[in-house]
């Protein structure tokens, strides 16, 4: 639209606005700042969030800055999924970092950075927005992850994580040159109106794709390109490895759509092959590797390699026969399983960085013993996690494997569907580990577990959420169906 409103835009710069509010707090009034530089950081992530949630009800798409900055009710639905999660996550990690003294301003700066880049990321209709954006969350979290700078571990993950992913954006940037080249545009519109066409060398494009498909999985953490995320999650602090493994997933899933379906639709039977392969693989590796993990972040890595592959299950559902009759239905699905994960990741974390301290980490799965009776009501919602993970009915996670293997079948794929459910059934045991040590061990801590009012309410309201939406899903797979459908049109 030549007219969009700009009031559109207002939440997107509320956010810019307070990281410079949060810049300027900071520099100015340095240690003593601290606390209403975190007011700043969850206040505004949490009015931004729900502003874009009211945003995403609006069906029209408005394009900005020469088209490259694109607001529907895809990029509000998803900004929204990510803001109130990174304002979650700050939430969840206050006591962790008060106790190792990294309740700093540098790590709020660097969280609403990441979150500012994801915005970008997810609302992008340009290949260099879409670029930019990764850089600045990326950026961001490599500096966020070596924050700990008397950890050996944490520079180590922040070095690895910062050389693959330079590798990973220099795919990234090889395969756009080469769609650029090909169709002599960098907005996704029109990249996808000149595939359209059949007039453009097919060799360019397929080398193009391939390198973009490769950046793509990099960002999500599907085989073969998930080294870096055992590594990080283990050896990043816990808040740090929140913060990379929660909102940036479910922007990845959302960056990686604008890139394929937005811009890369007509060769959807080219990269749909490919996510085949990574699926496939990311739910072997990630399950079958699960197993044998005794550090708990590093079984929660793997847990996030497999779910990747189902979130591709969804994204390589769409196109089926050369038709994209049930393409909002399986785009959607993808959506809600990004979604559903983002909420398990954040209960799951909250509950592992309850049980540290000053100078322990809650990080082998022996930390876990007797929860039960160490906290009942934190065990509940541990094991309510565990169970959404596992897809375990009446828990939420049951049904966003169930939506995205109906997609798979639907797509002809049902080899793939069976693999997914084998592969769901071998990881199933390292979810139940946990929920069998928190209820049938003797507890090997008997220290007393220390949490604000307000974290054990949101704790509690968490796993309430997973719960109920696992009962009543229709609701938010309604509004994902809806915020899919009204983006997709304009790309069909």
């Amino acid at each position: 639209m030549q007219n969009a409103p700009m009031s559109a835009l207002l939440p997107d710069g509320l956010l810019m606005l307070m990281v410079v509010v949060a810049w300027l707090n900071d520099t100015i009034f340095g240690a003593k700042s601290r606390h209403s530089t975190y007011l700043i950081s969850v206040v505004s992530a949490i009015v931004v969030g729900v502003w874009f949630a009211f945003q995403a009800l609006d069906p029209t798409p408005h394009y900005y800055f020469t088209r490259m900055y694109v607001v529907d009710p895809f990029a509000s639905a998803m900004k929204a999924v990510v803001t109130l999660g990174f304002a979650v996550s700050i939430i969840y990690s206050r006591k962790y970092l008060e106790d190792r003294d990294l309740f700093r301003g540098d790590f709020f700066l660097l969280g609403l950075f990441s979150l500012l880049g994801q915005c970008v990321m997810i609302s992008g209709n340009n290949f260099l927005t879409l670029y930019l954006g990764l850089e600045l969350m990326s950026l961001s979290l490599y500096a966020v992850i070596a924050l700990r700078k008397d950890s050996p571990q944490a520079n180590e993950s922040a070095m690895k994580y910062y050389v693959l992913g330079a590798l990973a954006s220099g795919f990234l940037l090889y395969g756009i040159s080469m769609l650029y080249g090909a169709t002599g545009s960098l907005e996704l519109n029109e990249v996808a109106k000149a595939i359209a066409t059949g007039r453009i060398n097919d060799a360019v494009l397929l080398f193009g794709v391939i390198f973009v498909v490769a950046g793509v999985a990099f960002k999500m953490g599907a085989v073969p390109f998930h080294m870096w995320v055992p590594d990080v999650y283990q050896g990043a602090p816990t808040a740090m490895t929140l913060l990379t493994g929660g909102g940036p997933k479910a922007a990845a899933f959302a960056w990686g759509l604008r890139f394929l379906v937005m811009a890369l639709l007509p060769l959807a039977v080219d990269w749909q092959e490919m996510l085949v392969i990574l699926a496939a693989l990311s739910l072997i590796v990630g399950n079958v590797t699960g197993i044998v993990q005794k550090n708990i972040k590093r079984m929660l890595a793997y847990s996030a390699i497999s779910n990747m592959g189902f979130v591709l299950l969804g994204m390589l559902a769409g196109v089926v026969d050369g038709k994209a009759d049930g393409a909002a239905s399986a785009y959607s699905s993808a959506m809600f399983y990004s979604i559903i994960y983002l909420l398990t990741t954040l209960g799951t974390f909250g509950i592992v960085m309850l049980l540290a301290r000053k100078d322990f980490e809650a990080e082998t799965l022996d930390d876990f013993k007797g929860l039960n009776q160490r906290s009942p009501v934190f065990a509940f919602v541990m094991m309510i996690m565990m169970f959404s993970l596992a897809g375990i009915p009446p828990m939420v996670g049951f049904y966003a494997k169930l939506a995205v293997l109906e997609a798979t079948m639907n797509a002809g794929l049902t080899w793939l569907a069976v693999l997914a459910v084998l592969s769901s059934l071998v990881g199933a045991f390292y979810y139940l580990r946990i929920v069998k040590l928190m209820y049938f061990d003797a507890p090997t801590d008997a220290s007393p577990i220390v949490a604000d009012n307000l974290k054990r309410a949101l704790l509690a309201f968490n796993g309430l959420a997973v719960l109920v939406l696992g009962i009543v899903p229709g609701p938010l797979m309604n509004a994902c169906l809806a915020a899919i459908s009204h983006t997709l049109p304009f790309q069909l």
